[in-house]
Order: C-alpha cells, then structure tokens, then sequence
C-alpha cells in the first residue's frame, strides 16, 4: 500500500501532506479554545485531503512522458499552485483578508521568505503564525528534497558545479523511477530534517521561550524561513542564549557537507574540509571585523562606563546577524538595533543594511534551504579569478592546471558567471514590472527585488531606517513579489531548462 502511494505523482502526494499539516494548528487553535479556527483548519484538511485523494485516484498509473521535465514543472506548481491551497484556511480563518493577500502568504512561506503583509504580529493569533511556520518548514524541506532527488540530475540547483558527468543530465534524470529516487531520498532526509527541528525547539524551549513560540522559531531556523510569532524573533524571551542556540543551527544553511545524511562516498568528507562551509565562516568572520570596527567607533564616541559591555554585545549582534543573513534566515539579534542608535541615521546607519542586502545576495550553501546565488558558485569563480591571476603573474606557469585548473574548474566558473548573469538580469526584470506601481520609491523598489529574489523577506525591515511593507505594494506589486520568491527558490538555470527546446523534445 505504502509503494502504491508513493507511486502517485509528486504535486498528489505534497496535497496529501500539505493537508494532514493543516490538523497541527486544528488541534493548537482547539487546545487554545480558539474553535472557530480550529473548525477552518479540520475542513481544511478534509477538503484538501478529498481534492487530493480524487486527484490521485484520477492519476493513479500514469507515468509522465519525460519524469525530468514533469518533475520540474512540478516543482514550479509546488510552488506556485499548492500555496493556493493553504491559502484556504488561512483566508477563511483571517476576516478581511483577500484570497490574493493570503496565497501571498503562503507563497512567501513555502519559498521560506518570510515576508508578510501583516507587520503587526498581533493581527493574527498564535495558531495562524503557527501555520504560517509549518508552511514555511515544509517548503523548506521541499527544498531540500528537490535539490538531491529533482533538481541534482538534471545538473541544476548548484549540482552543475558538483557534478561528475557520465550521462548527459536528462539520462542521468531517467536512469532511476522519479518515485523510486523521491521515496528514497525522502526516507533518508526527513527524520534528519524533523530531528534538527526537534532538536532546536528543546534548545529554545528550555533557554525560556514558549512552546509553541519555540517551535516556530525553531521551524524558522531549519527552514531559513524567519517566520516569527512576535514581529521580531529578538523579542524572544531565550535572550542570549537563545541566540546562541540559533547560531550553532544555521550551519545547517551553509553547506549540505553539514547535514548528517549517513551517504557514504565523497560526501561524507568531513564537514570543515567542505569549501562551501569554509567560505561561510571566512565571510561571516570577515564581514563581522569589518562591520564590528565601525560598531567599536560609535561605541567610542558615546562613551560612558558601559562601553566595555556595549562593545561585548556590539560584537555578538553583528556576528549572529551576518550568519542569520548569509543564511538568508533574517532574524536580527536584540542588539542589533542599540548599535546604530547612536549613529543618528545618515551614512553610518546605511553602511550596515547594505552589507546586509550583500549577504543575503550572498546566500548560504548549495542543497540547503538557503536562498541566493550560493557559496559554491562565489567559490568557483574566486578559484578562477586566482588561476587567472597566478596566469597574468608567471604566464609560463602549470602548477594552476596541476592544482584543479583544469577543464571541469573552468566550466564551473563559467557556468556560475552565467548565473550571476542571470540573476542580475532576473533582479532587474523585477525592479521594472515593480517600477509600474504609481508612487513606488526606488529604494522600496530594490530592497523588494533583493528581498523576494534571494528569498530573504526580512531584507525589506533591517536593511533600511524606514522598514518597507509589502503590504504597502499594490496588489500587482505584491504578485510580482510573489512570482520573483519562486523563481529565486527554483533558481534561473530551472527557468532556462524549461525554456531549452531540447528538453521538451521527446
């Protein structure tokens, strides 16, 4: 029975699971005496669960023509088509809220963004931020799930720059049942996903924070989402030690080298061999000196007998916020405000959201949850820069081709500078359908671009002294900002596959 359902198409069975995920906030608004939400979220459930139990009858025994090109047009749908139906309850249990403002909602979870059109946290009860949470937790383990089993064989995602190409990438894609490589994948990845999450929300719960605020916490950490109950996750009780906690979790978005698969081969390397995660840590460290000595400054100049204390905390608010924005998870530390209030705005405030904005463009590890254009593809094109100087140097020199520059390192940096290509373009095609909202600034218009393209909502509040809402765009704005979130979670080389006619050629 189990084999049987596993063989019904991908998008049947995330229906199935977005719709069993509706009865955790069911039975929180119940256990809250919130019944009225309560009864949304269980019809929810059993009407997403009907739809997709009709719709896997329906499909059951089919196979797709092309498996690559059906699974990733599934993946667009994941993400595109699904969060309409977790909408529902969301719209239904929300009074005043569109279907649009909610698919919004969702889109920007499952994409693990984290943006919201509604900036006061106390506009929706516990259990709607808690759906919110789930949601997000479960794009991003979609995330995780597409990277190996979808989008890896079909040489996408980042896997190009990993890849040891035998086959060509669609006989790579079809050497193996997509349901077969789905199941096994999922098997091995879930329990390690759902065991970092339990794992983290006992770090939080017993630092201080509430149950169920700990766990979308926690959810937001795994996911790099940044979903938060309280409009800002520094307001958390945790304190200090929350944070701590937090940080030791993120590492999980630098590099998949750190996530505990149990594969054998060269993956289980040890972690701090990994070139991604190395390249993390230097640009968060690097990142944190930089920044922290402007800190130290303004500390300086303030004065007083708290300035050693002060410097203390300066340091660790700059350290915890990189890694979170490198992550492209987006929480900010409590002491990352109190640093530039002494700056008075101007310049010196500014400085530290653009280097925000650059670490989110950044981003974490490739296979992670993480947004942006990925530390491998940053290290591809370093590498080569180095040949290529070492070249310009000692013109007569080989010892570049003897330590790996050869054919494959330079395809790697060739493929990541067509990326960097394609991302720079794909942001400036945002910034122009933006731009046709009347009264739209250009700083909203680029910290909105930015934010949804590199899947880092919390971009729009941090990087800028006047926070800007998404729930200020028009309703066309905030649709373009949904359809960027999906094209910076799927990424542009997926989007230009489809467009490839020799994809679709059977």
């Amino acid at each position: 029975m189990g084999a049987r359902i596993l063989r019904l198409p991908l998008f049947v069975l995330l229906m199935g699971a977005g719709a069993a995920l509706m009865l955790v906030p069911a039975v929180h608004a119940l256990d809250r005496g919130d019944h009225a939400t309560s009864r949304v979220f269980l019809y929810g459930a059993i009407l997403s669960g009907f739809l997709a139990l009709i719709l896997g009858l329906a499909m059951r025994g089919r196979r797709a023509a092309m498996p690559a090109r059906g699974q990733l047009l599934t993946l667009f749908a994941a993400y595109g088509v699904l969060p309409l139906m977790l909408a529902l309850p969301f719209h239904a249990a929300l009074p005043g809220a569109t279907l649009g403002q909610a698919w919004f909602e969702m889109v920007s979870s499952m994409t693990t963004t984290g943006a919201t059109l509604w900036d006061n946290a106390a506009d929706l009860n516990l259990s709607l931020h808690l759906w919110r949470a789930i949601a997000g937790w479960f794009g991003g383990f979609l995330s995780w799930l597409a990277a190996v089993a979808i989008l890896a064989p079909m040489n996408l995602g980042g896997a190009e720059l990993r890849a040891r190409v035998d086959l060509p990438p669609a006989a790579q894609a079809q050497a193996v049942l997509p349901s077969d490589r789905l199941a096994r994948h999922g098997a091995r990845l879930l329990p390690v996903y759902a065991g970092l999450t339990a794992v983290l929300w006992l770090g939080l719960v017993l630092t201080g924070d509430g149950a169920t605020v700990a766990l979308i916490h926690a959810m937001g950490v795994i996911s790099t989402s940044g979903i938060s109950s309280l409009g800002y996750a520094d307001y958390a009780a945790s304190g200090l030690a929350g944070e701590v906690v937090v940080l030791a979790f993120m590492v999980f978005a630098l590099s998949r080298a750190a996530i505990p698969t149990g594969r054998a081969g060269h993956e289980r390397a040890l972690p701090w061999r990994d070139v991604e995660l190395r390249l993390g840590l230097v640009t968060i460290a690097g990142v944190t000196v930089l920044v922290f000595a402007r800190a130290v400054w303004l500390v300086h100049d303030a004065g007083g007998a708290d300035a050693a204390l002060r410097i203390l905390r300066a340091f660790w608010g700059i350290l915890f916020t990189a890694a979170s924005f490198l992550t492209t998870t987006g929480f900010e530390s409590r002491y990352w405000p109190g640093i530039w209030t002494d700056a008075g705005g101007g310049i010196a405030a500014q400085v530290p959201g653009l280097v925000l904005i650059g670490l989110a463009l950044v981003g974490g590890g490739v296979g992670t949850a993480a947004g942006g254009v990925k530390l491998l593809r940053i290290h591809a094109v370093l590498r080569h820069a180095g040949r290529e100087t070492g070249r310009l140097i000692e013109p007569a020199s080989v010892g570049g081709a003897r330590r790996g520059g050869g054919q494959a390192a330079r395809a790697a940096a060739a493929m990541a500078w067509v990326f960097f290509m394609l991302f720079a373009l794909a942001v400036l095609s945002v910034m122009m359908l933006l731009a046709l909202a009347p009264g739209t600034q250009f700083e909203t218009i680029l910290l909105v671009a930015v934010a949804s393209i590199t899947t880092t909502g919390q971009l729009a509040l941090t990087a800028t002294d006047a926070p800007v809402s998404f729930a200020g765009l028009t309703a066309g704005a905030q649709a373009v900002a949904a359809l960027a979130m999906i094209l910076g979670r799927l990424e542009m080389l997926a989007l230009v596959a489809l467009f490839n006619p020799d994809f679709w050629r059977r």
